[in-house]
């Protein structure tokens, strides 16, 4: 896995994974994001996935304790540009929201099953 970063503006930063967000490729994630967080006067971090191929259960848990450390820090995260294969793992895994993602098509709360319900 490849980790670009750049500047965005004042306090802002985009990180950008190329490759698989999995097991293998997690840790090279995690050491670029922790450098990102050491930045000075950040408050905002976007994660753009449009060069992630795969994301499996460690990409995704990467990406939620990415999104509460940059809180932690008094930060945000957004994740942005997801190819539609690592959308609908985000989204099956209700985490889309929580990433800054917008609903999928048919995302509506009225839609959700007795018993079911949106984390929103």
């Amino acid at each position: 896995m490849d980790i670009g970063t750049r500047y965005a503006g004042p306090g802002r930063v985009v990180v950008a994974p190329a490759g698989d967000l999995d097991l293998a490729g997690v840790p090279a994630f995690d050491r670029a994001f922790a450098a990102v967080l050491e930045r000075p006067g950040l408050v905002a971090v976007e994660v753009d996935l449009g060069a992630v191929e795969f994301v499996d259960s460690t990409g995704v848990a990467a990406l939620l304790r990415a999104a509460a450390e940059a809180v932690g820090r008094g930060a945000t995260l957004r994740a942005t540009r997801p190819r539609p294969v690592v959308a609908r793992v985000l989204r099956i895994t209700a985490v889309d929201v929580l990433l800054g993602l917008p609903g999928g098509a048919g995302d509506d709360t009225s839609n959700a099953g007795h018993g079911w319900r949106r984390l929103r």
